[in-house]
């Protein structure tokens, strides 16, 4: 399923991802942006749509960074003791 070239991405399938795998906290805002990028879509208002489109890509890569950052650190404490 294609979107129209016109709508911003939502990054909603992202925000989920990192919600359960990576970073809760992040992954929460990034899921509430992903819901104002689909409102905003859907109401045609692109100006939200795009800003609300850019956060919740910054949150998730911030989310993503987090996790992996907390995952080597976790691996290296196994590793060590």
């Amino acid at each position: 399923m294609s979107t129209p070239s016109n709508e911003e991405p939502s990054y909603m399938g992202w925000s989920i991802f990192t919600t359960i795998c990576c970073c809760l906290p992040l992954g929460i805002a990034a899921i509430y942006k992903s819901n104002q990028v689909t409102a905003a879509n859907a109401g045609g208002d692109m100006e939200k749509a795009r800003h609300s489109s850019r956060a919740a890509r910054n949150f998730n890569i911030a989310g993503l960074i987090f996790g992996l950052i907390c995952l080597i650190y976790i691996i290296q404490k196994i590793a060590n003791s």
